[in-house]
């Protein structure tokens, strides 16, 4: 049985790729992720329109984490010099090797540098997760709670940002949306994860097979009921019968 490859090097639209090709760059990035995370390429494109602003000798080609938030400072600081921004959430995304980012970062550069639009736009998920590559993946291979928490919350951003509850939040979140994709796999598929019937979808069931509607459906939560027209609701009679109690005399046990 083989599953799909994680998608570590993704693609970029054909005119960005032929974009990069007449660049003619110190080497061509073959892994998107990888290549556009440390700044450098991004400096060497941009020196080619600004020479002056961007010179190549100043940035450094390691992969450090230090390294890389040098070089993106330096040309975040250039930037702002011929009124050029990138969002800040996609470069940081860029640093910490995330799902989708660098492939938006090369597009915007592109849309920037040339003042072209790109036909074929591709917009990766906005919070740069894998969910993407999950769904592609049969539910028994997908990543468990631990698993999301280890690929969506990176090293490097533990190292960047080392406050405990700045990174609690994160895992909180990632977890979070697990479990609510997990959720919504049991309400597609309860016959897998043997769900039974709640008192709420029986009491659902049994009242509208008594009422005879079978016009439209509608979920709350983990219940799906049937729901009748609103002639058939205000046809119905509902009566109630008063029932009285009688409470037992309460006798005191000390004479």
């Amino acid at each position: 049985m083989s599953y799909p490859q994680s998608p570590k090097k993704t693609g970029l639209p054909r005119e960005v790729v032929k974009w990069l090709q007449s660049l003619d760059l110190s080497f061509y990035p073959k892994n998107v992720r990888r290549d556009f995370s440390n700044g450098f390429l991004v400096a060497e494109i941009l020196s080619r329109y600004y020479s002056h602003n961007f010179p190549i000798h100043s940035y450094d080609k390691g992969t450090s984490l230090s390294a890389k938030q040098r070089n993106w400072s330096q040309i975040e600081k250039s930037l702002q010099k011929q009124n050029l921004h990138l969002m800040k959430e996609v470069i940081d995304g860029v640093i910490h090797c995330k799902p989708g980012a660098a492939e938006l970062l090369v597009q915007e550069v592109y849309t920037v540098l040339t003042n072209r639009s790109i036909r074929e736009v591709q917009r990766p998920m906005s919070d740069f997760t894998d969910q993407e590559y999950q769904e592609l993946l049969p539910t028994v291979a997908r990543s468990t709670a631990s698993k999301a928490i280890k690929n969506n919350l990176r090293i490097t951003e533990i190292m960047a940002e080392p406050d405990i509850s700045t990174n609690q939040r994160k895992a909180e979140m990632i977890l979070h949306r697990h479990l609510e994709h997990k959720a919504a796999e049991r309400i597609l598929n309860p016959g897998r994860f043997k769900v039974k019937p709640n008192l709420g979808r029986l009491a659902a069931k049994n009242l509208l097979s008594s009422s005879g509607c079978d016009e439209c459906f509608a979920s709350y939560g983990d219940t799906t009921a049937k729901l009748c027209s609103s002639s058939t609701w205000r046809g119905a009679a509902v009566s109630f019968k008063e029932i009285k109690v009688h409470q037992p005399v309460r006798r005191s046990l000390v004479n």
